[in-house]
């Protein structure tokens, strides 16, 4: 097949790529060319901004495309039409926020999402809007709403400070209840996952977010401590104590939305069985540990992190929170 991957290089976009050349495709990625992967050389690349013109197109016709950097509404309508005729499947990664309500558990496919209000919306709405677009303009469509997506080259660190957090060692600030259930998906698993259903033609809306059966936040970190084998002490704080505290959740300690409140009680238990059904496989949760941290202590230049607390903060906190 020939398929055209809008991005291609960042996270998803990179995974997608190796998956569709190790499947024997023939890519071309469209992107404003920031990026060089070394291990795209045999890949087509076609540089443009997707925001100003899209003339580079012109004439050329593709199996599937996979637009997986589409967030704002008028820019995928650009691709859109510019695709509409020379695609016979129009890929679009859209996100679970597109729901925009999470006060009910187990959200599936057939639940409605939220659409921006006379221009104003968020994310998750701007996602929804982008939905539409792409399935009102393209006959066959296939419209991913994926949960957290972490593996290596994960650029939002969301999923990796819990990793690099359990290689330090010590006493470890943990989040909210122990009980409470938690999910994402390996990028990997996504990228495979999606090629087949771009090879199968297939069309319709999924939820992607995983593992398939529950995992609670200390199962996970327990996971963690066993990949790792660190020397780590948990201390649990509620959503009470570190609210009062101002921490903010999901970006100074992932995983975390507090349950307090009715409004977030389903946001990371999604029903997924539909994408389960579909093919949807998820490799061991330690497989995906390990390849993070790996990747994680080999980066070239390691940035500050875009999530998590740092040392001397997480050691206020815990102290803080022994006075409240």
């Amino acid at each position: 097949m020939r398929l055209l991957i809008i991005g291609g290089t960042v996270f998803l976009g990179r995974h997608l790529v190796a998956a569709a050349l190790a499947a024997g495709h023939q890519v071309t990625t469209l992107n404003r060319g920031r990026e060089n992967v070394a291990s795209q050389q045999s890949v087509e690349k076609l540089i443009a901004d997707r925001e100003a013109n899209l003339d580079i197109l012109a004439g050329k016709n593709f199996d599937a495309v996979v637009d997986t950097c589409g967030y704002q509404p008028e820019v995928v309508e650009k691709s859109v039409k510019a695709l509409k005729d020379q695609v016979q499947n129009y890929v679009f990664i859209s996100s679970i926020s597109a729901y925009g309500d999470f006060s009910r558990l187990s959200l599936t496919e057939a639940d409605a999402v939220k659409y921006t209000n006379n221009g104003e919306g968020d994310y998750g709405s701007f996602k929804a809007d982008c939905e539409k677009i792409v399935s009102d303009n393209i006959t066959s469509s296939l419209i991913i709403r994926p949960g957290l997506i972490v593996g290596p080259f994960d650029p939002s660190d969301r999923f990796t400070y819990w990793p690099w957090r359990i290689a330090q060692g010590g006493v470890i600030l943990c989040p909210g209840k122990p009980e409470r259930t938690i999910q994402f998906i390996d990028v990997r698993d996504l990228a495979t996952w999606i090629i087949k259903l771009v090879e199968s033609n297939t069309s319709g809306y999924f939820n992607a977010t995983g593992p398939k059966a529950p995992l609670t936040m200390a199962a996970f970190l327990q996971q963690c401590l066993q990949t790792i084998s660190s020397d780590c002490k948990f201390v649990w704080q509620s959503d009470e104590q570190l609210l009062a505290l101002k921490v903010t959740p999901w970006s100074e300690l992932p995983l975390w939305v507090p349950q307090s409140s009715q409004d977030w009680v389903g946001f990371m238990q999604f029903d997924c069985s539909k994408a389960f059904a579909h093919g949807l496989m998820t490799r061991p949760l330690a497989e995906t540990i390990a390849d993070v941290l790996t990747w994680d202590l080999e980066r070239l230049q390691p940035e500050e992190r875009k999530a998590g607390l740092s040392l001397l903060k997480e050691k206020e906190l815990l102290n803080s929170s022994s006075r409240l």
